[in-house]
């Protein structure tokens, strides 16, 4: 059997491979299935904004489809950026800027009040119509500076007191063990197994 990811991110591709690669399944690109359109992102959720993903999709091929909304939301904002992580500031913006002005409204707030989390929900289609989604996360706290280079995004500011350093410092096979997106889509696998069983 076949998944479709709706994404073109290689580097989330490669996760979700090797999370699936004791299974039966065969995990491709949108793109390997034929598929470029990408639809607009426009729930209020994170789930709303992956079933949307994951339905547009399905309704161009016959397979398992799985896809993924995620965002980062820090507490003292209000839980800012949340669902607008990747067009927070402007889409366009870089992430060396968006991370300075999360910082800067932070300025003077101690560890305490700078709690944070990634945030991920993955949604399944399946081929019978069936659908599942599920939530996970990654707590941790917003940093002072960027630090790191494995990362992207909002890592380089996103402080792990358990290990001591941002989630850009830490090595992507860590990374994947602790992440929310890779422990959503690992719940998710599971999901699908027990209901295909």
């Amino acid at each position: 059997m076949r998944i479709v990811v709706a994404t073109q991110n290689q580097g989330k591709v490669r996760e979700i491979k090797s999370i699936f690669n004791n299974s039966d399944y065969e995990v491709v690109t949108m793109t390997e299935a034929g598929i470029s359109e990408s639809p607009e992102e426009n729930g209020t959720t994170f789930e709303e904004n992956a079933l949307i993903k994951a339905r547009a999709v399905a309704a161009k091929c016959e397979d398992i489809v799985l896809a993924d909304d995620s965002g980062l939301e820090v507490d003292y904002l209000g839980k800012e950026p949340g669902v607008y992580s990747a067009r927070y500031m402007g889409e366009d913006t870089s992430y060396h800027i968006k991370n300075a002005n999360i910082i800067e409204r932070l300025n003077g707030v101690p560890d305490e009040l700078r709690t944070a989390r990634f945030v991920a929900a993955v949604a399944a289609h399946l081929p019978d119509g069936k659908e599942f989604v599920l939530r996970a996360a990654m707590e941790g706290r917003i940093g002072y500076e960027e630090k790191g280079e494995n990362g992207f995004g909002y890592d380089p500011i996103f402080f792990l007191p358990e290990y001591g350093c941002t989630s850009a410092e830490i090595s992507m096979e860590e990374k994947n063990k602790i992440s929310h997106r890779g422990k959503a889509f690992r719940l998710i696998k599971e999901k699908i197994e027990d209901y295909i069983r």
